[in-house]
């Protein structure tokens, strides 16, 4: 996957198309009432991120989504203003050599479908499929990204890695819902259909997506799940979710190796204390420079 580029005249098209706006409900944007057999990854054998003659140094990029019932509005704000506003900044900044992206979405391991997982694409497909996740909207007790972690180091196929061992980039966003620890064997061969064995844990399961995949979490709202991700982990308030495009942007500049100072002087004045203060929590306070992963 991965052919044809994104536009914004595309784009445009089909947020008129869908009447997308951020004050529309999330079921006016989100219309599915059931999980899209091909977005379910039981059904999945591999996803592929291969290099094309449109885009001969692909980058996986995964933007994963809390789907649960808190968390309409970030779905319905990435949907309509976020989503494409990384995309655009991803082109035009040259943060990382063609990008493809994937988008996913998360929610609690006890829903129909706690997980859903489209194509690597690098046009308006990105946005298309990303429309057609369902919002299941439950959520009564765990979530579970390391469901889409163990997917992803376990059921993709990316040329980043096999031909110049460079990693792609996975951003999960929620708040503060504790991510489930218990029983993660068991709720991996649910969701996923794959035993990775009764003893595995959380940490096991980010280590060896790490081998892949550069792993960060945006959290909204508070500090929740402290001990998972630490380092990796960047908390903002909702009120900040419009600096969202600009955190993964620069997220994915420092771990390339760009300063913070460089990465900060390239945003928008409005945006820059928040952002400067969302990549500070994955730099050294002593030195300022990136911590690598």
């Amino acid at each position: 996957m991965g052919y044809g580029s994104y536009s914004a005249s595309d784009w445009q098209k089909l947020k008129t198309s869908r009447k997308l706006s951020s004050d529309r409900d999330v079921h006016e944007i989100f219309k599915r009432t059931s999980c899209n057999p091909k977005f379910d990854p039981r059904f999945i054998g591999t996803r592929e991120c291969f290099d094309s003659e449109d885009h001969p140094n692909s980058t996986p990029i995964v933007v994963g989504l809390d789907v649960t019932g808190s968390m309409g509005y970030l779905a319905v704000k990435v949907a309509s203003e976020a989503l494409n506003d990384l995309i655009l900044k991803l082109y035009s900044t040259g943060a990382v050599e063609d990008p493809a992206l994937m988008c996913a979405a998360y929610g609690d391991y006890l829903d129909k479908s706690p997980l859903q997982v489209t194509q690597f694409e690098s046009d308006i497909r990105i946005a298309e499929q990303l429309l057609d996740i369902w919002f299941e909207n439950c959520g009564s007790g765990d979530v579970v990204p390391t469901c889409l972690w163990e997917f992803l180091s376990r059921h993709t196929d990316i040329d980043s890695i096999k031909k110049r061992n460079k990693k792609g980039f996975v951003f999960t966003i929620g708040d503060g819902a504790e991510i489930r620890k218990d029983a993660v064997g068991k709720t991996i061969m649910r969701v996923v259909g794959d035993d990775p064995g009764p003893d595995v844990t959380v940490a096991d399961i980010l280590k060896e997506t790490e081998k892949k995949f550069h792993v960060f979490h945006i959290m909204i709202g508070n500090d929740g799940n402290s001990d998972i991700l630490y380092g990796h982990r960047i908390v903002i308030s909702q009120n900040s979710i419009d600096c969202i495009p600009e955190i993964i942007l620069g997220t994915i500049q420092l771990q390339n190796g760009k300063s913070l100072e460089d990465v900060i002087a390239g945003c928008d004045e409005i945006k820059k204390p928040t952002v400067d203060n969302a990549l500070r929590q994955l730099c050294l306070s002593d030195t300022g420079s990136a911590i690598i992963f």
